[in-house]
């Protein structure tokens, strides 16, 4: 099963540059040093860290939007052209197709991590671009599984980029939410009780995509390795249990 699993994920990376989707990756990184420069010229005090939050923030949102909307167009497109089919067709199981284009896509997300991390170099200490990178990778991939799943299960284009997204902005405002939730303003009545009870059981459901590439780190110097253990164990513990969900789903369904 491993060999059919790395022959996918080497045409899934073809697909990839083919696509020009790693140009897309430079030309956002370009984009978003112009956009935080001129950002920087209306800034009156600490420049420089306005500068590169902003950079910082503008490469995150990019590099999940770019690689969640391949993978949905890319799953979209194969099933459309009955390219899936034809695949199923061949002597090996599901759970190869689905391994590979997993590897794929992790291997794709590398591109931006890396080259977001570089670029940030340029404005932050070097470790901490390191760390941010890294952790940025352990994002993407979480976002990249969690768009397979959508693309394998709700096979239009559409529908899976709005669940992709859902996700994403629930998982990276979860912990705000929590404390405006539980704070001395939140009141004591009981629809506020039951709101911060959803949001609780939310909290323990959803990764907590705000402890990932956080921008003090960048400005502040306060990553560490620890912090960076606690990203690496959510990003295996959710692009494991995704990727289950997104096989288990496959298996289900009649192609």
């Amino acid at each position: 099963m491993f060999f059919p699993s790395l022959t996918i994920a080497r045409y899934t990376l073809l697909e990839a540059l083919r696509s020009r989707l790693p140009w897309l990756f430079l030309l956002a990184a370009c984009a978003a040093a112009g956009l935080a420069g001129f950002l920087q010229q209306l800034a009156l005090t600490e420049s420089g860290a306005v500068q590169a939050a902003l950079l910082a923030a503008t490469l995150r949102l990019a590099g999940v939007f770019l690689l969640a909307t391949f993978i949905i167009t890319s799953m979209a497109r194969e099933a459309a052209d009955r390219g899936l089919e034809l695949l199923l067709a061949l002597p090996m199981p599901r759970a190869a197709y689905l391994l590979g284009k997993l590897l794929g896509y992790g291997a794709l997300a590398a591109v931006p991590a890396v080259l977001f991390g570089l670029l940030m170099a340029l404005f932050a200490a070097p470790a901490q671009s390191a760390l941010w990178a890294l952790s940025l990778l352990g994002e993407l991939w979480i976002v990249a599984a969690f768009s397979l799943l959508c693309a394998a299960s709700l096979q239009h284009a559409l529908p899976a980029l709005a669940a992709t997204g859902g996700f994403y902005v629930l998982a990276r405002m979860l912990g705000s939410l929590q404390l405006l939730a539980h704070g001395p303003q939140a009141g004591d009545s009981w629809p506020q009780r039951a709101t911060a009870g959803a949001i609780d059981v939310l909290a323990l459901l959803l990764p907590r995509l705000d402890a990932f590439t956080r921008t003090e780190w960048l400005l502040y110097a306060t990553g560490d390795w620890h912090a960076l253990a606690g990203v690496a164990t959510q990003t295996l513990i959710y692009v494991g249990l995704l990727a289950s969900c997104a096989l288990c789903d496959f298996y289900r369904r009649n192609i």
